[in-house]
């Protein structure tokens, strides 16, 4: 039983480094696969105030939430091969990778959800500092390392969604 806890930790583990060195190192080269979160994700969620347009659309297409879905599949997949000896480690494995697609994309989709359940995520995308907070689901791994950087709640975030209200409200009346 100790394994089910352990998987939670490896994959929260797995998710700091994965977005840390694959999704903001490796994929800052715009011929990288994973180019799309740094090119495509980040500057939608950030355009946007954190929603995605792209999880409004098919997750079997090859966008940004398509590749999101194979990275996870690909990462996970492996761990099926030692579930005769490590079943729970890989329960622990597989309900992590469920758990981050489904939490990751209701984050993009209702932002003010993602502020209130997961602001360490809301934090990496909306804070002025993008290059911390790497972890989605729980922010133990930012924790350990160091990386967890607050956001939400500080004078600076309450100074931009007041910018961002007044800035919805002149392009409301504009269109009006």
């Amino acid at each position: 039983m100790i394994g089910f806890p352990l998987g939670l930790f490896a994959a929260n583990a797995a998710e700091w480094v994965v977005h840390k060195y694959v999704l903001h190192g490796l994929a800052r080269n715009k011929k990288s696969f994973w180019a799309f979160h740094w090119h495509e994700h980040h500057r939608d969620s950030r355009r946007n105030g954190f929603e995605d347009p792209a999880y409004e659309r098919s997750p079997f297409a090859w966008n940004a939430q398509g590749k999101e879905l194979l990275g996870l599949v690909a990462g996970t997949a492996p761990w099926l091969l030692v579930a005769g000896h490590a079943p729970w480690f890989v329960a622990g494995i597989a309900y992590s990778t469920v758990n981050y697609y489904r939490v990751h994309k209701r984050s993009h989709r209702d932002p003010e959800w993602a502020r209130e359940h997961l602001p360490w995520h809301y934090d990496h995308h909306m804070g002025p500092n993008q290059h911390a907070n790497w972890c989605v689901t729980k922010p133990w791994f930012d924790e350990i390392m160091g990386t967890r950087e607050p956001f939400v709640g500080t004078e600076k975030e309450l100074k931009q969604r007041s910018r961002h209200r007044k800035r919805e409200r002149s392009a409301t009346r504009a269109t009006a």
